[in-house]
């Protein structure tokens, strides 16, 4: 099996889906801009909130992303 890092590993997984149809999105903000629920977006599905709870139609049927997030783990073991 071919090495590919991670940049390489990110695009393919973006362009897999997109061969399906799949619109591609970039990344959100770390910190949201709408939800005020959030302080940090710590999933990569937090982004997509509003799709889910029908407060905004999305962009398309099927979506693609490789989201920021942060672990709040990591934050305790620093």
């Amino acid at each position: 099996m071919k090495y590919m890092g991670l940049n390489e590993v990110r695009a393919k997984f973006l362009s897999f889906f997109e061969s399906k149809e799949h619109l591609r999105m970039h990344s959100f903000p770390l910190v949201p801009q709408i939800d005020k629920s959030l302080l940090l977006i710590n999933s990569g599905m937090a982004p997509l909130k509003p799709y889910f709870t029908g407060q905004e139609t999305p962009p398309s049927k099927r979506v693609t992303t490789c989201q920021k997030c942060i672990r709040t783990p990591d934050i305790d073991n620093a």
